[in-house]
């Protein structure tokens, strides 16, 4: 089952591709294919649309989209 949800980007990592989202009340992992736009890359900070489904046991971002405010 998936989930859209908003957040924070709040780490990441270029050199290795991983990351997290702050959802509030929760922190989800995601890896630099998931961002939607290809790039990448994203900025610590950068507000964010997150689908997230359970993968490995775990709940994870598996498409991170900024926000355009």
């Amino acid at each position: 089952m998936t989930t859209h949800s908003e957040g924070i980007v709040s780490a990441f990592d270029p050199a290795v591709g991983l990351g997290t989202v702050d959802l509030g009340v929760t922190s989800l992992p995601f890896h630099c294919l998931a961002i939607a736009d290809g790039s990448r890359e994203i900025a610590v900070g950068t507000a964010v649309t997150v689908v997230t489904t359970r993968r490995f046991g775990r709940r994870e971002a598996v498409t991170v989209t900024p926000r355009i405010s």
